[in-house]
């Protein structure tokens, strides 16, 4: 009986590869993979802020959960850096990491409901070819290592869907695709694997584009002050 569930289980990941914006995407996923596992909630956390895995700090881009189990606005807006926390930990070790009882475990100070005996969670690292760009966690009860295996492969998932939003944002992008062949080293469909790296080709290639329009230096930095509004508008709407 208990192969057969798992292999439900299994097959249910046909379904986990959600259309639409990454950020709908791992939306659903988060939801997905609560349900997968049965578990009460579910975070996917990437990385950024910084110009590599080193100085990169985790961010929550998704959460699901019943409602006693959302995130509080000060965990949805923190900022994790490696070593902070569970998440940062295994961002640190590049292992996934099972925690049967966080009230009996010497991560019991960072649990957020300390008073519900027998809360389980994992957490485990989402990659991309290799190199760590997030971190996802679920929380619940009675979590096995057989729920430890399943998560692994759902992370998979999950890295490979931003994989694929990623290659897709830059491949329906004419002026990415011509700045990355300009100036990106190696292929351009590798260029993606480091999302810093195009952000700063991308931002080069507008000032180029600037000057070589005639725009003067205070002209460019109001256009740079759009940009900002324009991302602080876009933070504002999520809040």
């Amino acid at each position: 009986m208990e192969e057969s569930q798992g292999l439900a289980r299994l097959h249910a990941l046909r379904d986990f590869v959600f259309e639409g914006s990454l950020e709908d995407s791992l939306q659903g996923q988060a939801r997905e993979c609560a349900r997968l596992l049965d578990a009460d909630s579910c975070s996917i956390m990437l990385l950024s802020g910084g110009a590599g895995e080193e100085d990169g700090r985790l961010r929550v881009h998704a959460h699901a959960g019943a409602p006693g189990d959302r995130l509080p606005a000060a965990a949805l807006e923190a900022s994790i850096g490696r070593g902070e926390a569970i998440c940062g930990q295994v961002l640190a070790s590049g292992q996934a990491l099972l925690v049967e009882d966080i009230g009996k475990s010497a991560y019991a100070l960072l649990a957020r409901r300390p008073g519900d005996p027998g809360r389980s969670m994992m957490s485990a690292p989402v990659r991309i070819d290799g190199r760590t760009v997030g971190v996802a966690n679920v929380a619940g009860k009675g979590f096995t290592e057989t729920d430890l295996l399943l998560f692994e492969v759902v992370c998979l998932f999950i890295g490979k869907s931003i994989q694929v939003a990623q290659l897709q944002h830059l491949l329906a992008s004419r002026f990415a695709r011509e700045a990355l062949a300009r100036e990106a080293e190696g292929p351009v469909l590798t260029a993606y694997r480091n999302p810093e790296a195009v952000a700063r080709i991308l931002a080069r290639s507008f000032y180029k584009e600037w000057t070589r329009a005639g725009f003067e230096a205070p002209q460019i930095v109001g256009a740079a002050s759009e940009i900002i509004d324009q991302l602080n508008n876009r933070l504002h709407k999520k809040h």
